[in-house]
């Protein structure tokens, strides 16, 4: 290494930590003319510097594309339509069965209501300390603003458990009125349940004085949503009207629709589940290989997630 190359890395080193010393920057407030479903994001070469990134392509999922959770989306079609029009509204916890449709739902509730000012926000469970710092940003705009965390699931420890706790209703700021909470998880507690949770007092050397103290904890964030929907597996009729809908949607004739039953049944159980999310995997899958002349292309940005 010459004597330039050397003093170049010293100079990089000393601006990394003069720079880690420094106070984060204020995060970015994008253009929200740009698109109205936006992504939190830590920019590239920097642990401090974030900002809203504007969803290009955002999926297109309608709520009538849903099929056979009927009572959920009546529920969380209900509340958004309360938010966007200004009214009382809650924030709103789906869990169940994976693959049911819950992430769609949400989707499908900005497309439905986003030319009523309704904008969506997703969040890393990983960012979810800078919850404040999101609110903070949107606050005092008209639009009204949607934070969504997918597929929540907590360990013992971990940071983002009480950031989200304090950002539901645990701070001594209000909640901002144009800001909304939806959150999806596989656990009904976002945190996993252990038998010694209903052992009762132990008197090892080691037991938990307060046993019942320790399971309020870990129930105490799902109560902070003021909404719970639960999501079920589907029965195999469900299932099917559920591959015949999608199948429909890619433009196959009903004597097609017909013909795919015992395919799409053979399929769900390969994969050991009858989910909306194995559905729509079938329904592509079998579609593709039908001829040209047969199906239409895939509905762009349709895609029902957990």
């Amino acid at each position: 290494m010459n004597q330039l190359e050397n003093f170049l890395h010293r100079a990089e080193a000393l601006l990394a930590r003069v720079e880690a010393l420094l106070p984060p920057a204020a995060p970015r407030e994008p253009d929200f003319r740009h698109g109205y479903a936006f992504r939190w994001r830590r920019r590239a070469g920097s642990a401090h510097a974030k900002y809203l990134q504007a969803v290009g392509h955002a999926s297109t999922i309608r709520l009538d594309d849903l099929q056979h959770v009927g009572p959920q989306k009546s529920q969380i079609e209900q509340n958004t339509r309360q938010f966007v029009d200004r009214r009382p509204a809650n924030n709103v916890l789906l869990t169940g069965a994976r693959g049911t449709g819950k992430s769609s739902l949400i989707k499908a509730c900005l497309n439905q209501f986003a030319p009523q000012g309704l904008r969506l926000i997703e969040v890393d469970k990983a960012d979810l300390a800078d919850l404040p710092d999101i609110v903070d940003l949107v606050a005092g705009r008209p639009e009204r603003f949607v934070i969504f965390c997918d597929d929540l699931s907590f360990e013992e420890g971990e940071a983002g458990y009480k950031a989200l706790k304090v950002a539901l209703d645990g701070s001594i700021a209000a909640q901002s009125d144009n800001v909304l909470i939806y959150a999806t998880s596989n656990r009904r507690h976002l945190m996993p349940e252990k038998m010694s949770d209903n052992a009762g007092y132990r008197h090892d050397e080691d037991g938990d004085l307060h046993p019942g103290e320790t399971v309020e904890e870990r129930i105490s964030l799902s109560e902070r949503f003021g909404l719970w929907l639960s999501f079920y597996p589907f029965k195999q009729d469900d299932y099917l009207d559920i591959v015949g809908h999608w199948l429909a949607s890619f433009g196959c004739t009903p004597q097609q629709v017909a013909a795919a039953r015992g395919d799409a049944l053979r399929w769900a159980l390969g994969r050991g589940s009858r989910s909306g999310r194995v559905a729509w995997q079938f329904a592509k899958d079998y579609a593709g290989k039908l001829p040209a002349q047969g199906p239409a292309q895939q509905p762009e940005g349709e895609r029902p997630d957990a």
